[in-house]
């Protein structure tokens, strides 16, 4: 793939390189990033719900199959 990273004196005919990058280094608000970072406990607290779960049901199973 070609490097269209090129020097800034290059024109773009149809200039939707130069709108597309507008948009992008437009991004989104700085608080709705971090609104969408994870808090300290909750997904850690998830996790630890499903292993456990998970350890039930491999259990439950190990035990039907021996019984």
């Amino acid at each position: 793939m070609a490097n269209t990273q090129g020097p800034q004196g290059n024109h773009d005919p149809a200039g939707s390189t130069q709108m597309f990058r507008a948009f992008v280094d437009e991004g989104t608000p700085q608080p709705s990033r971090q609104a969408a970072a994870p808090s300290g406990s909750g997904p850690r607290l998830g996790l630890i719900i499903g292993i456990v779960a998970a350890v039930v049901v491999v259990a439950a199973v190990a035990w039907l199959a021996l019984k």
